[in-house]
């Protein structure tokens, strides 16, 4: 993995590349048929790497679909082919339904095939995805994605649930990839505040309340983030921020309870990713992510306190 071309930053902070706070993530890519040897890794790692263990040709099929509608809606540089997802100066990101609502070559990707033969070795049964998929469309020049664990987005159903971060294409380093803090997944006691809120409870009685109600305010203080500050994150929780240089076909998978975050996108086009979720089909789900129109963070899913 080469760094020296230029600083990497995440959610605008300069990150300290050096061995002791930078590094590579680990490649368990010959443990994908080995469904115990996946299990130790997850519980040593809180990860799993898995280099070129989709079809590339599958995640090129849903790259162009993604990138055909990018330049449907003007996002993209006509000077270049769409599927080199050029963005244009000024782009913007573009909300999750417009870019997953009757794709199926993207639904083929996550929801069937070796991404549901990996989850059904690895969690020995069964297993349901969340319907709503997460996709992160972020334009040359845009900012990553700050430190944080999807344990608060989506901890009403069983906490034995995992995310699946898919590059939809190659990205570099800096196009913007995922990063996992190392060990993070063993700071629960550090962490138990943070690990037990809910993004979607508020409290009844504060003044913003109705808007909450209504829809019209989406959280009342919080969106989840566990810092705005990846650098001293880590300085405080110790580790190293850890990534590579993806590429189509690679899959990242981890913990409810990893603290991952983004590098921002130094490059002059989109970073294409999609964010999957997969447990056991016997156990609990987080109803906000489900059925045919799941709700997510809209009003149903609110849950008031008196604070």
């Amino acid at each position: 993995m080469n760094v020296a071309a230029q600083p990497l930053t995440s959610f605008g902070q300069t990150l300290d590349t050096s061995a002791e706070a930078f590094g590579e993530l680990h490649n368990s890519t010959d443990l994908a048929n080995d469904p115990d040897a996946l299990k130790v890794r997850m519980q040593e790692d809180g990860y799993l790497f898995l280099r070129g263990y989709l079809d590339r040709d599958q995640v090129l099929e849903a790259r162009a679909e993604i990138t055909n509608r990018l330049a449907g809606f003007g996002l993209l540089d006509e000077n270049h082919p769409a599927m080199d997802a050029i963005s244009k100066p000024g782009a913007t990101g573009v909300d999750f339904e417009p870019l997953t609502a009757d794709n199926a070559p993207l639904q083929k990707l996550l929801y069937s095939g070796r991404m549901i033969d990996l989850y059904t070795r690895f969690l020995g049964g069964a297993v349901r995805h969340y319907d709503f998929t997460w996709f992160r469309a972020v334009p040359g020049g845009g900012n990553g994605i700050y430190p944080h664990c999807d344990v608060v987005y989506m901890g009403r159903g069983t906490r034995n649930l995992f995310t699946a971060w898919t590059p939809i294409g190659d990205v570099p380093v800096e196009v913007g990839g995922l990063m996992i803090l190392e060990n993070s997944h063993r700071k629960a006691e550090k962490l138990r505040n943070y690990l037990e809120r809910d993004v979607d409870a508020y409290c009844t009685n504060y003044p913003d309340a109705a808007e909450i109600e209504s829809g019209k305010k989406q959280w009342q203080d919080w969106d989840g983030r566990l810092s705005s500050n990846p650098v001293s994150l880590r300085e405080k929780l110790g580790g190293r921020w850890l990534t590579t240089e993806f590429e189509a076909g690679d899959v990242l998978t981890f913990t409810m309870g990893t603290i991952h975050a983004s590098l921002d996108n130094h490059s002059n086009r989109f970073r294409l990713s999609s964010d999957s979720r997969y447990q056991l089909d016997s156990e609990p789900v987080d109803d906000r992510w489900v059925g045919e129109k799941p709700y997510a963070h809209g009003p149903e899913g609110k849950r008031g306190m008196v604070c």
